[in-house]
């Protein structure tokens, strides 16, 4: 915190880079052994050393530096007060648009509650506090999710309620008791869900036990055997074992009948050996157990299958972090008990694809948060750079590219809404026959949003929309990972067909 009160003059007098301060929104920095680490050289320090810096500073850089370097600040100018807003964990934004409607107080919302509102906030205190630092550490060396806040999570039933509503919340006291397990619905859910991806950390985001969300769900709904699936449920929600789901292949990504790894019982009919590969698998490489799909005799099925030396994991390098852990996995002969069978043999596809709708519509709450989060950094750039001499928000083209981004978020967060009061009315095999088909239709449209705003991202932020480092960070890495949700959990393309399909079953015979 400032501890003197300065004068212009006197800031004046310190001019030269040994002895170097600045003034930025009415505070006194001192920058003398901060010059030669300064990451954009020490000139552009001497350039400004005892002056007014505030326009030439937010010109290149977000309010987050001055938080991270406070203890550089020695004072505050005599007479004044500082003007620029300065978010503390678990805030919300208030530049408009940053926040979703009913998040934002001047509006009213029929779908949410005291309960979700004190769920948010304690869910942004926990993601600034703990989660962002971590991530963004995580985003650039590659390493994985630490077990220290894998622990947190658990500790505070955070991974158990990114699983969803179900009984494996209730008795729990979730974030300290501001929300109780057994009121937990989908718009809780959705809280959880868009919460956790305000990190600016795509790869990490996935790694942070995604894996576990998309198959411990499977696992709840369909493990026939009841003390197995307690066990493996305690292991995974304690944060003592971790859990992913390995269904694609090389052979076989949304095409899941053309799945190449067999499962075939041994002459006692008491085992399962499993043979064959799985490739792009999130989280797989620390892994302690794989929700895998295999063909079996007569059709298609889903085993789940412990870690053990008849299963290799190796990595796979792709376009965003290695922090995601994302796996090539290989069954060589391994041995799994037929009671870890889930559903019913040769069954397996009413597993996956029921199993399909709540992941697809967490990714859906993910992108589009994240297309939030895109778009504000857009807005705030926009007001802060000056281009010719006047800031770039005055230029009309800006302003539309601004209004379609802004357009994009509104609507998809709407129809996101509309379809989880569906969720949280219909039975989970009511869901399962009736919400495919939306859900589909709404991740294949989220993600063309997410193509339009990516791209609109970059061409604001010109070459720092392709910098992975500075103003444009953000932007650069949602351009270049915005792709993963279009592919991921069922490509665009499969997932627009499969709503057309569906609602082609509903269509009305007097129609033909």
């Amino acid at each position: 915190m400032p501890h003197e009160t300065l004068t212009r003059e006197s800031v004046a007098s310190h001019n030269s880079a040994d002895d170097l301060w600045i003034i930025i929104d009415h505070k006194v920095y001192d920058l003398s052994d901060f010059v030669d680490a300064h990451p954009g050289g020490s000139v552009v320090l001497e350039q400004v050393a005892g002056t007014d810096a505030t326009t030439a500073f937010y010109n290149l850089h977000r309010h987050e530096v001055l938080q991270k370097f406070s203890d550089f600040c020695i004072g505050v100018l005599e007479g004044e007060k500082p003007e620029v807003v300065d978010p503390q964990p678990g805030d919300l934004s208030v530049v408009p648009y940053a926040e979703p409607l009913w998040l934002r107080p001047q509006f009213k919302n029929p779908y949410f509650k005291d309960s979700h509102r004190r769920l948010q906030k304690a869910m942004r205190e926990f993601v600034d506090k703990y989660v962002k630092p971590e991530a963004r550490e995580k985003e650039q060396d590659g390493t994985y999710v630490s077990q220290e806040l894998i622990d947190r999570m658990a500790e505070t039933n955070i991974l158990a309620m990114r699983m969803g509503p179900g009984k494996h919340l209730h008795g729990r006291q979730l974030l300290g008791g501001v929300v109780q397990g057994e009121e937990f619905d989908y718009f809780h859910d959705l809280v959880v869900s868009q919460e956790m991806c305000r990190t600016g950390a795509r790869g990490f985001n996935d790694g942070n036990m995604s894996g576990m969300v998309i198959s411990l769900s499977a696992v709840h709904q369909w493990l026939n055997d009841k003390a197995l699936m307690k066990q493996v449920s305690d292991d995974v929600l304690s944060g003592k074992k971790k859990i992913s789901l390995a269904i694609t292949e090389a052979f076989a990504g949304s095409d899941v009948a053309g799945i190449r790894t067999t499962a075939e019982k041994t002459p006692d009919g008491k085992h399962y050996i499993i043979n064959g590969t799985k490739k792009w698998i999130t989280n797989g490489m620390f892994s302690d157990y794989f929700v895998t799909g295999c063909r079996t005799k007569k059709g298609f099925s889903v085993i789940l299958v412990p870690r053990s030396d008849a299963v290799e994991t190796k990595p796979i390098k792709t376009s965003y972090s290695s922090a995601a852990a994302t796996t090539f996995i290989e069954f060589n002969n391994a041995k799994v008990p037929v009671s870890h069978l889930l559903g019913e043999e040769d069954k397996g596809f009413t597993v996956i694809m029921s199993n399909f709708n709540h992941e697809r519509w967490m990714m859906c709450c993910a992108t589009i948060r994240t297309m939030r989060t895109v778009t504000e950094e857009c807005f705030k750039w926009a007001n802060q750079r000056l281009v010719f001499g006047k800031r770039l928000i005055e230029e009309p083209v800006i302003r539309q590219k601004i209004a379609k981004m802004i357009s994009h978020c509104e609507a998809d967060q709407a129809w996101l809404e509309s379809i989880t009061y569906q969720m949280n009315n219909l039975s989970y095999a009511q869901q399962s026959k009736a919400l495919g088909g939306p859900i589909g239709l709404l991740k294949s449209f989220v993600t063309r949003s997410a193509h339009e705003i990516a791209d609109e991202a970059v061409n604001i932020f010109g070459g720092r929309g392709l910098t992975q480092t500075g103003m444009g960070s953000i932007a650069e890495q949602f351009h270049r990972t915005y792709k993963f949700d279009a592919i991921l959990g069922g490509a665009e393309e499969v997932l627009a067909d499969l709503g057309v399909r569906q609602a082609l079953k509903g269509f009305p015979k007097a129609m033909l």
